[in-house]
């Protein structure tokens, strides 16, 4: 297949008309007059296209819409240390939050556990179509879950102080437990998932909001030399200067709209991801459904309004979340090689609201 005559907005390409080539799910080529022989054309008429969009931070499929507490399943109560825990196991992608995402141009996610649990599990990348999980995940763990702060505080009658002891010991016996040498050692389903993140491999997503859980999941992270993400960053403008000390640390940033319903929130607002976004790469997030996966766009473009470089916020949904989730070698830009998932808007997306003209997921028409 041939898209001719898309006006292209994507990270990596020169903003222009462009054609696309399609083949086996693919983008395998992008230039100007691509050959349409022997081709499907379809013709965008100069209509705005750009890479199907991302959130490197939602509970999509796991906090069920609508159905109440019995299909929520994104918080695991009974343990404040639950690294076995596997997204995978709970996404439901027949939730019809995940067709509304997808018809919204949203391609492509993270989703994983809730911040109840200091240790919440596994987080997992994923397409948003499909019936079947296993058919949809491009990574069942990229990312192990944590939590600071309000939450963990609340669900288990802790400090800050004891949340942070707690976390401690536990990196400290999954370090001991991955540095045993024994090979007969006896199985601990709690510490084997931690392996991958005590070895700097997988990345420790780290639910913080208020400036000193941001300090302090800094100082845990440096202590054990982790690799790792703050996601929210709600205030993270209260130590803007700090936090520029830092540029190499991924800020995955929101949920920014909607009501302050706790403390710890007071930061919250697209003034706050404009200010992290100068002089760094950070992701917009909807940590849905907290803000509908759906409103990301909005959510970009009100970013845009608050002063973050317009071309800056369309990076925060596309190819940011993907090197954050380890998939910018197969999403996040339009680019030979890459997988065929593509979003046509007929005005300048972000500026304007609007529905997708069409979407396209692994090559196929999921909107057209």
């Amino acid at each position: 297949m041939i898209i001719k005559n898309a006006l292209v907005m994507s990270p990596h390409v020169e903003t222009g008309l462009y054609d696309l080539q399609i083949e086996a799910g693919r983008i395998a080529a992008i230039g100007a007059s691509l050959s349409t022989e022997g081709e499907a054309v379809y013709d965008a008429h100069g209509a705005f296209v750009t890479p199907g969009l991302i959130d490197a931070h939602t509970h999509l499929g796991l906090k069920a819409d609508s159905l109440g507490e019995f299909y929520n399943d994104h918080n695991e109560k009974k343990s404040i240390l639950s690294p076995e825990m596997r997204a995978i196991d709970a996404i439901n992608p027949l939730d019809h939050t995940v067709e509304e995402a997808r018809l919204a141009g949203i391609t492509c996610c993270a989703s994983g556990p809730g911040s109840l649990n200091v240790i919440g599990g596994q987080y997992a990348c994923i397409k948003t179509v499909g019936r079947v999980v296993d058919e949809m995940v491009l990574d069942p763990y990229f990312a192990m879950k944590c939590a600071l702060g309000e939450n963990p505080k609340k669900g288990y009658e802790t400090t800050r102080m004891g949340i942070a002891a707690t976390l401690r010991e536990f990196l400290r016996d999954a370090r001991a437990y991955a540095d045993d040498p024994n090979p007969l050692r006896p199985y601990d389903r709690k510490l084997e998932p931690m392996i991958p993140v005590v070895r700097g491999e997988k990345a420790l997503k780290i639910h913080c909001h208020e400036a000193l859980d941001i300090v302090t999941a800094i100082r845990i992270c440096d202590e054990f030399h982790l690799k790792f993400t703050l996601d929210h960053v709600t205030c993270g403008a209260d130590i803007l200067d700090f936090l520029r000390t830092r540029p190499e640390i991924p800020l995955l940033i929101g949920p920014s709209l909607g009501s302050r319903g706790k403390v710890e929130l007071h930061g919250k607002g697209f003034t706050n991801a404009a200010l992290l976004a100068e002089g760094r790469d950070v992701c917009l997030i909807t940590d849905a459904p907290v803000i509908p996966l759906q409103f990301l766009p909005v959510c970009v473009g009100l970013a845009i309004s608050k002063g973050m470089d317009a071309r800056k916020a369309l990076e925060a949904v596309t190819i940011n979340p993907a090197r954050v989730m380890g998939q910018d070698h197969r999403v996040g830009s339009l680019e030979a090689g890459k997988d065929a998932d593509l979003v046509i808007w007929k005005e300048e997306p972000f500026v304007h609201i609007q529905d997708p003209v069409a979407v396209m997921i692994n090559g196929q028409w999921i909107k057209a």
